[in-house]
């Protein structure tokens, strides 16, 4: 069987990739690579994984983030959905960046089969889009609990907004101050 390639979409926050599984399909099924250290690389990316995470999430409505890591140890992640579908935000928190502040959303699911490159710098959170979500993160750095901080989907920073009331919200990550109140 010939093995499929990854196709790397840069979106308008630089450095930030939507990854394409490019499928092999047969009568069984299909086959696509998820993960090429040499692929990354080739797309100047951090390809050094050192943890990898997963998250399953009960209800249809959950809202996880706005979720970083402190300096020293920012981190990159590849993030995908294994199991139902989500609507994943990333920020830009580059003070240097153009896009400093900026945001996008993007659907991943287990049918699109859809990663998200997120560099260091950058927040992360989602929403999810149905019951019995699995997400699967794949870090540069390892996870310190010490610097791992936060702030509000609902920052008035930000015009973050979901499709539908948000049914889960963690007292963490509804008690995060806004961004500009977060220690430097």
């Amino acid at each position: 069987m010939v093995v499929g390639i990854m196709i790397f979409h840069e979106t308008k926050l630089k450095g930030a990739f939507i990854i394409k599984p490019e499928k092999k399909e047969d009568e069984r099924g299909f086959f696509a690579r998820t993960f090429s250290q040499d692929e990354f690389l080739a797309h100047g990316l951090n390809a050094t994984i050192v943890q990898s995470d997963i998250s399953h999430i009960r209800t249809k409505g959950t809202f996880r983030g706005m979720h970083f890591q402190a300096p020293p140890f920012e981190e990159d992640k590849i993030v995908s959905c294994y199991q139902g579908a989500i609507l994943d935000f990333i920020v830009d928190l580059r003070s240097e960046s153009p896009t400093f502040k900026e945001w996008i959303k993007n659907e991943l699911s287990s049918e699109n089969g859809h990663s998200i490159y997120i560099p260091k710098s950058f927040a992360h959170g989602f929403y999810t889009l149905s019951d019995n979500t699995q997400v699967c993160y794949l870090m540069t750095q390892y996870h310190r609990p010490e610097h791992a901080w936060g702030f509000r989907f609902d920052d008035p920073a930000f015009d973050i907004s979901v499709p539908d009331k948000i049914a889960n919200l963690s007292e963490k990550d509804r008690s995060y101050p806004d961004l500009y109140l977060l220690p430097s």
